[in-house]
């Protein structure tokens, strides 16, 4: 799922202090930032069709919702992070119901996901990881000054990786239920 660049903007101003700060991370380019509900991997072209039509069907179940993006976090932990993220909340739990409904839909080739589902934006990796702990409470507290925004779409995307990083193509767009 895409952000409105608005948003985008918005997310660049809060982190740009802590690029200088945690310096060491790898840096996601704003153009590649988006809200993956489900990581497919590697996926066996005979089975494209089908995951097309499970993420149809999936976004038919959710009506559009509302989002707002709140403080910078850490995955796993702020004492061994390897992800930067900032967080996104929503009104009626819109995001977990289609992260739900797809893992449904495409539990037949697909493993569900055992954690629970957690709306971020990832916007920096740390390998080794680092210590965040000290910076916790900043991290969780930085304003990102954003207007909240619809959700109104499923995007499902293909990733290339290579050394420069990963880039992103949309294969198809769905509609929530409108």
């Amino acid at each position: 799922m895409d952000i409105p660049p608005a948003a985008t903007r918005a997310v660049v101003e809060a982190v740009e202090p802590w690029k200088e700060q945690l310096g060491s991370g790898r840096w996601v380019r704003p153009e590649n930032w988006h809200i993956t509900m489900k990581f497919l991997g590697r996926t066996y072209p005979r089975l494209l069709d089908w995951v097309h039509e499970a993420c149809r069907e999936a976004a038919a179940e959710i009506r559009p919702f509302r989002v707002s993006l709140s403080g910078l976090g850490a995955f796993p932990s702020v004492g061994r992070a390897r992800v930067l993220w900032a967080g996104m909340e929503d009104e009626g739990d819109g995001f977990r119901a289609l992260a739900s409904a797809l893992d449904r839909r495409l539990e037949k080739e697909f493993k569900p996901e055992k954690r629970p589902f957690t709306a971020h934006l990832t916007v920096a990796r740390f390998d080794p990881p680092i210590r965040l702990k000290e910076h916790a409470e900043e991290l969780a507290v930085t304003e990102i000054r954003a207007r909240r925004f619809t959700i109104g779409e499923l995007v499902l995307y293909r990733s290339h990786l290579s050394p420069r990083g990963a880039r992103y193509e949309p294969l198809e767009r769905f509609p929530l239920r409108g």
